[in-house]
This record gives structure tokens, sequence and C-alpha cells, in this order.
């Protein structure tokens, strides 16, 4: 019996031993051999993932997950952190967060029982821009602390709130760690990497949110939107403007109108605990408001895109790095403001792990903030939610600047004595009152407002249908899958139906914004309306965070009908996150001599590709064909393995594969070109995006670099080279996009590893531009996108920029922002689809224009053999964001093909392959990916 308690007792003090052997976290140091935010130091997204692993092995605060794979084939992992009781629950907090989140069939009072029930939910992240490398480190400290902390504040936010700590961007934190660390003496330890720190985009990947072109985004996305619909998100970034350590919440106007104020309101509350809590610990230099460039304009990006589905999106930009730098002296931070109230001094020597402990304090603030507020933030999302929901289901008018002018305007059509100033406070200025505080005298009567804001044909629609029988309905599709991607519910129409009159076959799809995260379809179908924002009256444009407009399903050239009335019909509710395929198509049974595919089908460029691939002779009719009269319509001979390429295209990607009984005239037959797409040392972001589309659309290509051009003889290697942004210099003052993304981060060739030294340089008009036009002469073709239209210039062709004003000297400079600015934004244009440059556009298009090329034609440029491709028939071409002096743009070209030598150089002005999402125009360079013969 003694026996036996002994065994007991020695089995129980090896459990409790067990136990505490689980329970022993390893510190940072421990593992890595340094602490993180030790000077000239940085660990790698391999040697992370292994930490995270031992720390949830250690720990029962944590549940380690694995969200999806990345563009190169890493995990990335997301490390949920909470008590241990919690953490055995995940399952039903997650359910009452989607709940709350989604806000259907719910009552308040439900709501409030949810709230008090379950456990706010806070995501944190760090690493998107892998450069940034605080963002990464200061979540291996973070995740650290609160596993291993038992402070009463920490096991207060265990106890109420669910953390969601993840890695944005894990192939990038692998190479810029490895690179920056693979030199031995750490003085010379840098960043100068030498490729895009994710595959294809880059910096861009903070622009692809609502796109979700990567895996990355789409597995964030998911998360995000799908599962945990957390209350708050933080983003955290780099830099922070010179002078101060970080900007935060709150941020600079303008926001955007579809928010619902509950979730501004929220980011006021978060960043007061945010900077309240850095100055309770004597933590300076945190600026806000006016204090940085920051907005709530902008989709898109990851914390901005939570903004638009009701979450407290929080961003903060700060400095530091593993190589020590300084705080240098700007002598306009220094005084104390409420932009920044306590400023930081200039310091000679600032630390990485400075920068670590202020995120760690920064990501307290957040957290600390959600366990005291739990119910309340749980309960916002909710009351948001609720709200959208009741707009979508009535008569709802959103506020604009638009909307605000017209009612001035109205009021003063009606005005007889036009030198009053009644009015003016509602829309022109009183240099008087300048906030309009004071409306004595000048009142506008109610019915001016009524005229506007309670005009039946200016109200927000309750929903919008994507008809089935559109020219391009699988790039619809795609657009579709991008907002169910998003969260947003979805329906599918299983019959045919008619709506206002107007009828609407089966597969039509319908969205309808009576839903929580309205702010969000919104925001993808009605354009942006960006407010006239400028320094000071008179003075300069305020450059906007990012783009100004952005409106996807104008960029993607979808159709689809605004419905302002409710509106049902044979709807079927498409499951949560559940992606459509294209609808499939048939393929003519009994061809004839051939078959024909659609040239507007952006998808038919990937089952030309695919047919020449395999063999089989594929030709175009410029006029079209009976049946068929766009122009550039493919004719494929019933030969070969033609029919079975085509039923793969009919069947996954909705390409119709019509029969034709005769071999149509004038068909000019096509052939796959030798393809080179230029890149330079770092990674072009615009040429990245490219690589992107060329292999979801099956084209082959090169990546060249300026050494690779300035070697000469390229046409026996190349039929064709691109040119994005920022690959041809400026020449003589003429008007370039420049864009901030793209710094010169070249490295002096003896610093460069011999495998990257091919990359450096850049394109000069000394040495390459003769090659260019050399490869022109000799038949080759160029396509050159934004900025790199310069090349037009240095051949000296008969075009100019059309956006000048002529000096005292009479000479032509450049309009300037005060006359006319047009920053990111979407405009139409008309196009001319008869060139085969256009072949399968419509004859209006909208284009992504970033205060783009515009040229104008020399009077003998027709004679020169100059042709327009796309041009500003009007002036006023604004769809969607902010042109300032858009009438300057009217008669202005876009696009235009002008024959060098045997060779043809196309010039697109706007962005044409923007972000991958400009599907709309994807076909202006699609077309010149092929060559022709009778």
């Amino acid at each position: 019996m003694k026996i036996k308690n002994c065994y007991a007792i020695v089995a129980l003090l090896c459990l409790w031993v067990s136990i505490a052997a689980a329970q022993t976290i390893p510190s940072p140091k421990s593992f890595f051999g340094f602490n993180i935010g030790d000077d000239y130091q940085l660990t790698n997204y391999a040697k992370s993932a292994e930490y995270f692993k031992k720390l949830a092995a250690a720990s029962n605060r944590t549940k380690l997950v694995d969200i999806g794979l990345t563009e190169e084939g890493r995990h990335q992992y997301m490390m949920i952190i909470s008590s241990p009781a919690n953490i055995k629950n995940l399952a039903q907090y997650k359910d009452i967060s989607q709940k709350l989140a989604r806000a259907e069939g719910l009552s308040d009072q439900q709501a409030r029982a949810l709230a008090a029930k379950g456990k706010a939910v806070v995501w944190i992240d760090g690493g998107l821009h892998a450069t940034e490398v605080v963002g990464a480190h200061q979540l291996i400290e973070t995740t650290y602390q609160l596993i291993s902390r038992k402070d009463p504040e920490t096991m207060r936010i265990l106890d109420n709130v669910i953390i969601l700590m993840t890695h944005a961007n894990p192939d990038g934190m692998e190479l810029v760690s490895n690179w920056y660390m693979k030199d031995s003496d750490p003085k010379k330890r840098n960043l100068n990497i030498p490729r895009l720190y994710e595959k294809y985009i880059g910096h861009d990947n903070n622009r692809d949110f609502y796109m979700m072109n990567t895996k990355e985004s789409t597995n964030m996305n998911h998360q995000l939107f799908l599962e945990w619909f957390p209350q708050i998100m933080y983003n955290h970034h780099q830099r922070g403007p010179e002078g101060s350590v970080l900007a935060g919440p709150p941020y600079r106007d303008p926001f955007n109108y579809v928010f619902d104020p509950l979730m501004i309101t929220g980011i006021d509350a978060l960043g007061a605990a945010m900077y309240s809590r850095l100055n309770t610990e004597n933590k300076p230099g945190y600026t806000r408001l006016t204090g940085s460039s920051f907005s709530t304009w902008y989709n898109g990006g990851l914390r901005t895109t939570t903004q638009f589905h009701n979450m407290i999106g929080l961003l903060t930009e700060i400095i530091g790095g593993p190589t020590p730098e300084n705080i240098p002296v700007v002598p306009q931070r220094l005084i104390p403001n409420g932009a920044t109230p306590n400023p930081v001094l200039p310091q000679s020597v600032w630390h990485f792990r400075q920068s670590i402990d202020y995120s760690v304090s920064l990501n307290y603030a957040v957290l600390d903030y959600a366990a005291r507020q739990h119910d309340e933030v749980l309960f916002n999302i909710y009351r948001m939610g609720k709200n959208a929901i009741e707009r979508g289901n009535e008569d709802h008018w959103t506020l604009s600047p638009k909307r605000s002018e017209a009612i001035t305007k109205a009021y003063k059509s009606d005005q007889k004595d036009t030198s009053k100033r009644a009015g003016a406070s509602a829309g022109e200025g009183n240099p008087d009152d300048p906030m309009g505080w004071s409306t004595r005298g000048n009142n506008i009567p109610i019915k001016y407002y009524d005229s506007v804001l309670k005009n039946p044909e200016l109200r927000d629609p309750r929903g919008y249908i994507l008809p089935a029988d559109q020219p391009d309905f699988p790039t619809a599709t795609k657009f579709i899958n991008a907002l169910i991607k998003a969260g947003i519910q979805v329906n599918k129409a299983t019959a045919e139906f008619t709506v206002a009159g107007k009828k609407y076959p089966a597969g039509s799809y319908i969205v309808k914004t009576a839903q929580a995260f309205r702010p969000h379809v919104l925001d993808m179908f009605e354009p942006q309306d960006h407010p006239n924002d400028f320094l000071y009256p008179g003075g300069p444009p305020i450059k906007p965070y990012d783009a100004a407009g952005w409106t996807l399903a104008f960029q993607m050239g979808v159709h689809f009908d605004r419905i302002l009335d409710n509106f049902n019909g044979p709807f079927q509710r498409i499951p949560y996150g559940q992606l459509q395929s294209p609808a499939k198509q048939t393929i003519a049974v009994t061809p004839g001599a051939g078959y024909l595919l659609s040239s507007q089908i952006n998808n038919a460029f990937i089952a030309v590709n695919d047919l020449l691939k395999a063999g089989v002779e594929v030709y175009r009719l410029p006029k079209g064909a009976a049946g068929m009269s766009e122009t550039g319509t493919f004719f494929v001979p019933a030969r070969g393995n033609a029919k079975a390429v085509l039923a793969k295209a009919a069947d996954k990607l909705g390409v119709k594969a019509t029969g034709i009984a005769q071999r149509p005239a004038n068909a000019v037959k096509i052939s796959s070109m030798r393809i080179a797409l230029w890149d330079m040392y770092g990674g072009s972001i615009p040429s990245g995006w490219i690589r992107w589309i060329m292999e979801q659309y099956h084209f082959a290509y090169d990546v060249v670099y300026p050494q690779d051009v300035d070697a000469g003889n390229l046409h026996s290697k190349y039929d064709v080279i691109i040119f994005v942004t920022r690959g041809i210099p400026p020449i003589g003052g003429e008007r370039i996009n420049r864009n901030s993304l793209f710094g010169d981060r070249e490295p002096k060739p003896e610093d460069t590893p011999a495998e990257f030294k091919n990359r450096l340089g850049k394109i000069t008009a000394e040495k390459s531009i003769p090659q260019l036009k050399a490869f022109l002469e000799d038949g080759g073709s160029i396509v050159t996108i934004g900025s790199s239209t310069n090349l037009a210039y240095h051949l000296g062709l008969p075009v100019h920029n059309a956006l000048v004003e002529k000096n005292s000297k009479n000479e032509d400079k450049p309009l300037p922002g005060t006359k006319y600015y047009v920053p990111g934004s979407i405009l139409s244009v008309t196009v001319d689809p008869t060139i085969p440059a256009a072949w399968g556009m419509n004859n209006v298009a909208d284009i992504d224009f970033d205060n783009s090329q515009v040229f104008k034609l020399d009077s003998n440029a027709a004679e020169k053999g100059v042709r327009p491709i796309a041009w500003f028939a009007t002036d006023k071409p604004l769809r969607s964001g902010w042109a300032w002096g858009q009438s300057y743009l009217k008669d202005g070209v876009a696009a235009f093909v002008a024959p060098v030598g045997k060779g043809e150089l196309y010039a697109f002005g706007p962005e044409i392959t923007f972000r991958a999402q400009s599907h709309g125009t994807f076909k202006l360079l699609f077309n010149q990916l092929y060559s022709t013969s009778k």
C-alpha cells in the first residue's frame, strides 16, 4: 500500500514537473541568440516561424494557425493568444464575433447579450512592407510578452481579448533579413535588396486588399472578413515623419463619406488611448491628424479595407531599424500643437530597441482599451452593421462635396441679384467667415437641400444587377469573386427575371446594399467624390494618401445596373466565401470551317495563347464576322487540337466557341511574339504587376534590365519590349508621372553580389535610346506605359505635351497644380476600336489616370502615320476621384501608335495595367503581343 502511494506521489510529481516544463516560455534571446531590437540584428521568417511553434507548444495561452501558403510557397502563420479558458472556446467566440459583425436578424437586446458574453477580437500584424523591419520584430516581442507576463494588465487582456498576431509577408522577411545579415561586418549591413520583397508587387502588397490578386492578401482577408471579423485591427508600418518618432491615429481629412461615424469616432478613441499611454511612459514624438499624410479616404490597404467593413482600422508609421539612426532637427516639429502634443527632441542616436519598445507599448494600449471596453467594441460593430442594413432598406442619400455644391448652385440659380453674398457659407466661401460659423442673413431655404438630398433620382441604390449576357461576363465574375473574398453577400438568379422593366437572364449576379458591409459595396460600385483639397485657397493641392478614385467596377469594365427601388426575384443567396466559376459555355459540335471567339472577353486571350502553344493556327478578323461584329474577333480553323483546347476554355474560362460555316475573308494570321519586359535593380512594381498579368493570361516573356538594352542586337532576341512607368527617363522638362514608391535604391557595383550585377544601371539617352531606336527601325515593337511614353520625345516623334501653357517668354511650361491636378483617379476616354491596338474595346473606356502623360499631335502627325488610339472627347472626363482643371484634358490624346522605321511605338499615358485591377484596359496591352501576317 505504501509502495502504491509512493508510485502515486512520484507520478504526481512527474506530472507537475511536466506541466512546469511545458509552461517554461523560451525568451527571444535564448532562442535567437540576441534580444529583439538589438542593434545590427535581424531574424528571418524561417527562424521566427520556428520560434512561434515553440511558443505554441510551451504555452496554453496560444493556438498557432496556418492561414495559407504565400506566393513563394511558405506557410503563413497567425498566432492566436488569449487566456487558456478562451483558447478552449475559440469556436464559440468566433461565432459571436461573426454574428455581431454581420448583424443579420439580431435585435439590439440580443446583440448586447452577445457582446456581454463575447470577447473582443483584436488583429495585430507586422512585416507587410518587409524593409520596414520594426513591424515583423515587434510581432515577436509582443507575442513573447503576452505569453510570458503575469501582471494584472496582461491577465485582464488575456481574459477579455482574443488577439490575432499575424505575419503579413513571410517571403519578404526571409529575403530582407537574409540580405541584411549576409555581411559579417555589421557596419556594411543594408536593406538595398535586389528585387521586390513580395513576389510581383513589393510595396503594392498594401494596395491589394479589395482586389486580392495575391495569396497573402487572400489569406489575410479570409481571416478578417470570413472567419474572425476583429472589431479592431492594428497595422504596423514605417516610416514616421522626419522630426517625429511615429505617426498614428486619428488621421487627417478627408475620410470616406460611406463610413459609419462610429468607425471614425472609434479611431479617435483608440488613438487617444495610444498616445496617452506613450505620454504616460515618457515616450514623446507621436504625431497625428495634419502632422502626417495619412487619411481614411482610400480603400485597398490592409487597414483601410477593414474600415469599409466597420472595423476600427489603425495604422502607425514608426522610425527605426537595426542600423542606428538619428532624429534630425526639424524646427517646425518642435512646436507643441494639436497634431503633436509632445514633440520628441533631436537625438544623435536612435536604437532599434527603442522602436520595439514603443511598438509594444502601442500594442498594449490597444489591447488594454479592448479589454476594458470589450462589450462596447463588440456592440458597436453590430450597431454599424445594423445601421448599414437599415440604410440599404430605405431611401438614403450619401453626403459628398458634389451634393453640397449642387445645393448652393440650385440656390444661386434662383437669385436675381447675383452680387449678394447669400449662400456663400454653403459652398463658395466667405472671407469674413471661413468656417461658416455664422449663417445669419445667408441661410439657404431647406427646399434647396430637399432638391438634392431628397431627390429620388439621386438616392443610393438598393442594389446592383450584373447581367449574365454582358460582353465579358467572365471578368464580371472575377469582380464578383473580389466581393465574395471580401465577405460581401451576393445573390445569383436561378431563372430569368424582370426589374424596372428590364429583363435579365438566369445566372446574373445581384448585390444588394442592405448588408452590414454596405460601405464596401458602395465603394466598389459608386464613384468616389474626392473634395478639392488645397493647402490654402489658391494654393497647391494636397496629395491624397494614395488614389483619389478607384471604383473597381469601372476599372474592370463591368456592366451593371443601379437599382434605386427595392426589388426581388428568383435569387439564390451564395454562401459566404463561396467563389464563383465562369459560366460554362458551349463549343460548336459541327463548326464547319472553324470557330469564332469574342475579342471582348479577356479570357479569350488565355485560350488563344493555349492554342498557339498547342500548334493551332489562330487568325483575327479586323471587322469581325456575321454574328460577332466586334473588331479583332478570333478565328480558329477546325484542325488539330483546336476543339480540345477550346472545349477546356469553354468549361473553365467561360469562353464560348461559335461555329462558322465558311472561312472568313480578310483573316489575319497571328503568332506568339518574343516578349521582353523591362525591370530594374530593386524591382519595379508596375513591371511586377505585368509579370503577374502575363502569367495569368499565359503569355511567355523574358525580364530584361538596362544592361541588356545597352548591349544592343535586341531584334535578334525579341519582337516586342514593354516599358512601364519609370522605365524611360524624361527629356527637356517634359511632364513626367513621378511615383514616390520607387526610389533610387541602386547600390554600388562593388557592394553588389555577382549574381545581381547584371541588374544594375538605368535607361539613358546616351546608351539605351539609340539601341531602342535601332530595334524599332529593324521592325520591333515597343509598348510604353505611363511616364515611359517619354520615349516618344527621345525619338523626336511629332507629338508634344498637351498640358502646358506659355510663360512670359512664350515658352511651354507644365500647368501648375493650382490650375491642373489629377491624382490617381478614373477618367473616361474615347477609343478607336478599328485600330488593331484597340481591337475588342468599346468606343468609350474607363482608364486609371495619375497625373499621366497627355499628348497633342503635331499638325503633320497623321501624315507621318501617327494614329490616336484613345483621347479625351469632353471637358468633364472624371468618372471617379478628383480632377482639378479637367477641362484642360479636352482633345488631349491619351494613347497613340507611331511608325518608327519598320516597327511601331505604342504610347499609353494612363496606367492601363494598374495594379492588375484595370481589366477593362488589359486588351490595350494584349493586342500588341501578337505578330500578324496575311
